[in-house]
């Protein structure tokens, strides 16, 4: 069975897989009984992961079409069609794709195939942007929890800004972090990602130019293309975003804002020197260019203090500050905030207004108590030190294969930006290692141009249990080499040519 599939159609491939087999089974091409390829041989025939078959079989299976039969395997089921009575009119399934807006329609939906792959069976996740579990406060939660009766409080609406006592600790947090501001400069979202959107929606529109870090936050990446901004990337070197290119780029493109995550970089782990920080503001000023600073690892810092963030440096408030809790407590709760000069807040209160009114009032309520009862530097102090050995132990392993995989060991944050050999192509090591039990991020994510990055990855180190990274980086390297050995140039592809 040869199924047609567009590698350029934004539209996923397993649903492409999926839809085309429905066709075939609806047409009647595929008879009742018809027994489909087993899911290995078909992701050979079609160059994808077993993972992407896997999926759009399930599609069918949810549609009815096929059901799976032991010893057997995917069977197509009775063929049903509306049934009409010779008035009624044959009503097809909606045609959904057409109507989508173009906008949204070029998103692609990586992470959730990710998540999706990470989260079947056993499968080590390397992918995660999320610290480990087992290290969650939960006793501490539900201390707090016990001693928090619910009541009107937690149960009504509160101001769309966030709840004003978690605001006033939001702000006393700030201040380790070397910024002061005050709970009416601060602002509660729904994870910083809200944040995000909220920028993109307010300062972009279709053709403008908006600046980003060269590689950078996939989802950062995916705002911005939802409003159909034109994304301009800056390479970075170890101190952070280059900025004689950037300067060139500001003066030709004349950007909306630029975005950058100047603490331990989400993918790279790279942290902007003072140098650089200095120079990122100065050019801001001269071109009269917002700054989106996002900070979610500030934190997590193994080696060195807390750095300053850009708006702490900054006088004349052009910066715009993102945070959230997610990284070194609760990813779920989904408590975010934002620190803006005031014209920028109130766009943010009237997006939030019309998004969804405001946070979850319970969550605001517990992580405001966690906060007052001085828990968070507590906790911070028991993971840094988890996550810095976790770290080293994947440095280790990796550099126990000398020459393999090249990175730069980063200083805090969650993540190793490894370079691949580039005889390895992405999908098939991707794919093998999906295949071998074990998930990572490809390069190509993080990068405007996904072609760009083929030749990197990303790796959690902060998520699995030491021996699980440790297997799961070991799997790596033996698809690496694997992969290394089968592409190798051929004796004829190295020989010198002859000049002619």
């Amino acid at each position: 069975m040869r199924l047609e599939i567009n590698r350029e159609d934004p539209m996923p491939v397993y649903l492409q897989m999926a839809n085309r087999i429905k066709e075939q089974i609806l047409s009647g091409i595929l008879p009742e009984g018809f027994v489909l390829p087993p899911e290995r041989k078909m992701a050979d025939d079609h160059h994808v992961s077993r993972t992407t078959v896997i999926k759009a079989y399930e599609e069918l299976k949810a549609l009815g079409l096929v059901m799976s039969r032991v010893g057997q395997g995917t069977v197509v089921t009775e063929r049903k069609l509306p049934a009409t009575n010779g008035s009624e009119p044959l009503i097809f399934p909606m045609s959904w794709y057409p109507l989508f807006d173009k906008k949204i329609t070029n998103v692609s939906d990586t992470v959730s195939e990710i998540m999706y792959i990470g989260n079947q069976g056993n499968m080590i996740s390397l992918a995660a942007g999320i610290g480990d579990p087992s290290l969650y406060p939960v006793d501490e939660l539900r201390e707090i929890q016990n001693e928090l009766p619910i009541d009107s409080d937690h149960l009504n609406l509160c101001p769309v800004e966030g709840y004003y006592p978690l605001r006033k600790s939001i702000a006393q947090l700030m201040g380790s972090r070397n910024l002061s501001v005050t709970a009416k400069e601060t602002m509660i979202v729904t994870g910083s990602m809200q944040g995000i959107d909220f920028a993109a929606r307010t300062f972009l529109s279709p053709g403008d130019a908006v600046i980003v870090e060269e590689p950078t936050f996939l989802q950062a990446i995916q705002c911005f293309r939802a409003t159909g901004a034109r994304i301009i990337g800056i390479p970075m070197d170890e101190e952070g975003i280059r900025l004689d290119i950037l300067e060139a780029q500001l003066a030709r493109y004349k950007p909306k804002l630029i975005y950058t995550i100047p603490n331990f970089h989400n993918p790279t782990g790279v942290s902007m020197s003072m140098e650089r920080r200095m120079g990122l503001l100065k050019l801001a000023y001269h071109f009269q260019v917002p700054i989106l600073e996002d900070d979610p690892y500030g934190d997590i810092a193994f080696d060195q203090e807390k750095l300053t963030p850009l708006k702490a440096l900054d006088p004349y408030g052009y910066v715009i500050y993102l945070s959230t809790l997610s990284k070194v407590l609760f990813p779920g709760l989904r408590i975010g905030w934002v620190v803006a000069p005031e014209p920028v807040m109130k766009k943010f209160v009237l997006l939030k207004q019309i998004t969804d009114l405001h946070v979850n009032t319970d969550s605001q309520i517990l992580i405001n108590r966690y906060l007052r009862k001085g828990l968070y530097e507590p906790h911070l102090k028991k993971i840094l030190p988890i996550y810095k050995k976790k770290r080293d132990v994947a440095i280790k392993v990796l550099n126990e294969e000398k020459g393999l995989v090249h990175f730069e060991p980063p200083e805090g944050g969650f993540y190793l930006w490894c370079r691949i050999p580039y005889s390895v192509p992405q999908k098939k090591l991707l794919a093998l290692c999906a295949d071998q039990g074990m998930i990572y991020t490809p390069g190509t994510v993080f990068f405007p141009q996904e072609s760009d990055g083929e030749h990197w990855l990303r790796l959690n180190y902060t998520y699995e249990t030491i021996e699980r990274l440790t297997e799961g980086l070991n799997l790596l390297i033996k698809a690496i080499k694997k992969l290394s050995v089968q592409n190798e140039p051929s004796d004829k592809e190295t020989g010198v040519r002859p000049i002619v």
